[in-house]
């Protein structure tokens, strides 16, 4: 979302041992927005989401009307966007254009869904001033307007918008459900190989949001990165997040041996005389996953921290749902695969 990095053509022609490659040939780029996915700050509770949906559904002018009220935090202004113009905004700015319209037509149904569930929790929510959502991308989902769209994509901006736009199309009436409620539409960007449950990261067990299978984020573009720190950054940062935390002098030892789940996300780990969990150190040491291996380098008194995946890992892998276009799925085996006991509703 902030960052981005491409893969250019060449970069194509060294995965030629990649099933989907023929494919992969029509694309010019393949590049992964920073902001790794949404509902990181998942809902406490499902008994009080349920309660808060039942008691303003009939009053939602998102799943009757025509637009989102969207808080812009640059200007403070509530936007009046209408919902095919704001699911553009929010695709284009979520994923990559050069994806295949199947993977985007997904990310379209998570984006819709996402913003109904949105909806009907905003009253709840003082801090939105009466709109739906903010635009914030570290609260809520992305969003571009069709001006920051054409800067971002210069010269294929015409090219692009047309594509999101004939995805978002396609699928502008569906939603995904559970038990008749929008769910929690989380997604990101590269899984470690499988898709992590919203239990092992939030801490709530959430039906539709399971660990599941997507073995082809392993060939992802930066699938695997490495991240250093000297020791010194490495007790400020720790230091700073747990006030009294107790480092020791034997530097090789302040890391102690994680408990990782079946995903391989770290679940908790002792760093010093404090327990982290992946995530809280993940967040600390602003790392690209919770899935992650420590190396410490005595001589020249550095960590090195080798991520795998890219982002939270629950919900949809935006490249894995690239991969099963790639391979011929189309988007409604992509949401079935990675939000397993949901239905599509025509709202």
């Amino acid at each position: 979302m902030k960052k981005k990095f491409c893969i250019y053509s060449i970069l194509c022609l060294l995965l030629t041992l990649m099933p989907i490659i023929p494919a992969m040939l029509f694309s010019t780029e393949i590049s992964v927005p920073e902001n790794p996915g949404i509902s990181e700050n998942i809902e406490n509770t499902e008994n009080t989401i349920s309660s808060q949906i039942l008691e303003t559904s009939e009053n939602s002018s998102a799943l009757s009307g025509q637009v989102y009220h969207v808080l812009d935090i640059t200007t403070n202004e509530i936007l009046e966007v209408p919902v095919r113009e704001y699911l553009i905004g929010a695709v284009g700015a979520e994923m990559p254009a050069s994806f295949e319209p199947e993977a985007l037509k997904a990310q379209a149904v998570a984006a819709h869904t996402y913003a109904e569930r949105q909806v009907l929790l905003a009253a709840s929510r003082s801090d939105l001033q009466g709109a739906d959502f903010s635009n914030d991308p570290e609260q809520y989902q992305a969003f571009h307007t069709q001006q920051q769209l054409q800067k971002l994509y210069g010269d294929n901006f015409k090219l692009y918008y047309q594509k999101i736009s004939d995805a978002v199309d396609a699928v502008l009436p569906e939603i995904l459900c559970y038990e008749d409620e929008p769910i929690i539409a989380a997604f990101h960007a590269i899984s470690t190989g499988k898709t992590e449950s919203a239990q092992n990261v939030w801490g709530s067990a959430i039906t539709y949001l399971q660990s599941v299978d997507s073995s082809s984020d392993c060939n992802a573009p930066s699938y695997e990165q490495d991240c250093s720190y000297s020791a010194e950054q490495i007790q400020e940062m720790l230091s700073a997040a747990h006030s009294g935390l107790l480092l020791g002098t034997d530097t090789a030892n302040w890391f102690g041996e994680p408990v990782c789940s079946d995903a391989g996300t770290i679940l908790q780990i002792p760093v010093g005389t404090s327990i982290f969990t992946g995530q809280e150190l993940r967040s600390v040491l602003r790392l690209r996953s919770a899935c992650f291996t420590i190396h410490y380098d005595k001589k020249s008194k550095t960590f090195t921290f080798r991520t795998k995946g890219y982002g939270h890992s629950v919900g949809m892998s935006q490249y894995g749902a690239n991969a099963m276009a790639l391979q011929g799925s189309d988007y409604r085996e992509i949401l079935a695969h990675y939000y397993p006991d949901t239905i599509l509703k025509t709202i």
